[in-house]
């Protein structure tokens, strides 16, 4: 899980093995907010998947 929007452009993603999860914002507070939503995403992803998490 990172914050880094970035990521995809600036490393090779491909044939990895592990699931990354991007969290659209930095602001902790929203972030705190969203935790169950984030938990589902963390829950349904898998391995080699790439997934962003809007925060509103």
């Amino acid at each position: 899980m990172t914050t880094d929007r970035n990521l995809r452009y600036q490393q090779n993603l491909t044939d990895r093995q592990i699931a990354i999860v991007v969290l659209l914002s930095t602001s902790w507070p929203r972030i705190q907010q969203q935790t169950d939503r984030i938990q589902s995403v963390v829950d349904a992803i898998q391995a080699g998947e790439y997934q962003e998490v809007p925060i509103e």
